[in-house]
């Protein structure tokens, strides 16, 4: 197969037999939309939506020094993660740059699965292969062994309930565990990119059918949908969570991103960009870097990613996200912006939308968090 011909994820016959308009993503061929995105956005927030996201990478990191290799190799203190549970961190280059942000699961005592996003999943393999030189652990490429559905959604918890007996009560936020679903085994974890309650399944690709139809057939009485690439950006844009290539990339450091929580200075050894993230978080405290901000419009044309944010006639930030809220019913976006104009409520800044500035209200993020 040549580089050019995108790849197909194991659901892709029956996303094209839904009439999913499928699209180009980080070389795989995914659902972008099956019908209406505004309408597949406001299931998964009041009802459930399915995703398939088998495009992630999955790797695989084994042996005696698995815990250590990946505390040397992310920012994060993956070595305290317990057994069933799993970590939002980041791998960072020497510099200090963003190579990817990442979610850890610890499968066993010296088991982990590192899910990448599509975009990067060949940069994070090759990283973590380079990195775990010296180290007694096993880097394995496992994008093939897994296909991976989301159930997103209130009403995903009694979708899933019905077609597993794992303990879905007892699994909390950021945990995973062993089950079947729908009768074939699964790694049922209550992870998600939405801003709601809901689980990611790692199933065999071969079993990916399966699955996909036991949660259409269980979750069509509370009016599941199938979802696409589309409302799952608006999704995680609502809930104010960075996109790779949008909030996050080689550019900033964590600490330029906001999200200098991640980096973990007080875990034993060395880590790999260690010396330049020390020197950004001093930074970060004598010369605050820009903010991610949240904007509202107070009209309603639409903020893309690059355009200017603007106050008293000078450039003061740009927008890294923007898109329609069909929560908020206006557009909305993400943007790092100077310190001076990040205060919620700030006003007086504006959008240069194709030469007009667009008057918008800074918020903090994020502009929806569900009801517990």
């Amino acid at each position: 197969m040549s580089s050019n011909t995108p790849r197909h994820t194991a659901l892709d016959a029956l996303h094209r037999s839904l009439g999913a308009t499928m699209t180009d993503f980080a070389g795989w061929d995914m659902p972008l939309r099956y019908g209406s995105e505004r309408d597949e956005h406001l299931a998964v927030r009041t009802r459930a939506g399915l995703f398939d996201l088998s495009h992630m990478g999955e790797i695989t990191v084994t042996g005696a020094q698995a815990a250590e290799l990946l505390n040397f190799a992310l920012v994060g203190n993956i070595a305290s993660v317990g057994v069933g549970r799993a970590r939002y961190t980041m791998i960072c280059r020497a510099d200090g740059g963003i190579l990817d942000d990442l979610i850890v699961y610890r499968l066993q005592e010296h088991a982990y699965m590192v899910v990448a996003n599509a975009s990067n999943a060949q940069v994070v393999l090759d990283a973590l292969t380079e990195r775990a030189a010296g180290f007694d652990a096993e880097v394995r490429d496992d994008r093939d062994a897994y296909a991976l559905i989301a159930v997103q959604g209130p009403e995903s918890p009694g979708i899933l309930k019905s077609l597993t007996d794992a303990d879905l009560d007892g699994l909390k936020y950021y945990a995973g565990l062993p089950g079947t679903v729908a009768g074939v085994p699964a790694l049922i974890a209550r992870t998600g990119y939405t801003g709601e309650d809901g689980f990611e399944l790692f199933v065999a690709p071969a079993d990916a059918e399966k699955v996909w139809q036991a949660l259409t057939e269980a979750g069509a009485p509370v009016g599941l949908v199938p979802c696409g690439l589309s409302c799952r950006d608006t999704l995680r844009l609502e809930a104010g969570m960075p996109l790779y290539g949008h909030e996050l990339t080689t550019a900033l450091t964590p600490f330029d991103a906001g999200l200098g929580r991640v980096v973990k200075f007080e875990k034993e050894g060395d880590f790999v960009g260690r010396e330049a993230l020390s020197e950004a978080a001093d930074r970060a405290r004598e010369n605050p870097p820009r903010v991610l901000v949240g904007l509202v419009a107070e009209g309603r044309r639409v903020p893309r990613a690059g355009y200017q944010v603007v106050a008293d006639g000078k450039v003061v930030g740009e927008v890294t996200s923007g898109a329609p809220s069909p929560t908020l019913g206006k557009p909305i976006a993400m943007a790092y912006v100077d310190a001076a104009h990040a205060a919620p409520g700030s006003t007086g800044v504006g959008v240069d939308i194709r030469g007009s500035h667009e008057p918008y209200e800074v918020v903090a993020l994020p502009f929806y968090k569900r009801q517990k």
